[in-house]
């Protein structure tokens, strides 16, 4: 389990990394970096229960604002659009699907986290 969150928390850091040319890079340097942070815990054997839990319906409440943007990039006729770096500029549900699979993909390792500190302790 060690290797998988060594591998999960540099994960994290090198998604944080690259927002630094995000239009809002402080909030998503924030939530990657906690995920990291939860990640090195982890590798340690300390989940912290109640800190996943609200991490995990923060995130959960957050990634329901960014639905509808989610929707509309589904129902578009070119979805490869998720892809293309002048998209977002063009199209502002691409951000927001870009981030609402950002906020899947902490809700599946906080889910995973959660799991494993429940065996644990």
């Amino acid at each position: 389990m060690k290797i998988i969150h060594t591998i999960i928390a540099l994960m994290f850091l090198s998604f944080a990394a690259l927002q630094i040319n995000d239009p809002d890079p402080l909030i998503w340097i924030l939530i990657y970096l906690n995920m990291a942070l939860l990640s090195v815990m982890g590798f340690l054997g300390k989940y912290n229960k109640l800190w996943i839990g609200l991490t995990a319906g923060l995130y959960l409440i957050y990634a329901m604002f960014l639905i509808p943007g989610t929707l509309e990039w589904f129902h578009s006729p070119d979805r490869a659009l998720l892809f293309d770096d002048l998209a977002k500029m063009q199209y502002p549900y691409i951000e927001e699907t870009r981030e609402c699979l950002g906020l899947a993909i902490c809700l599946v390792v906080l889910g995973f986290q959660y799991l494993l500190g429940r065996r644990i302790n």
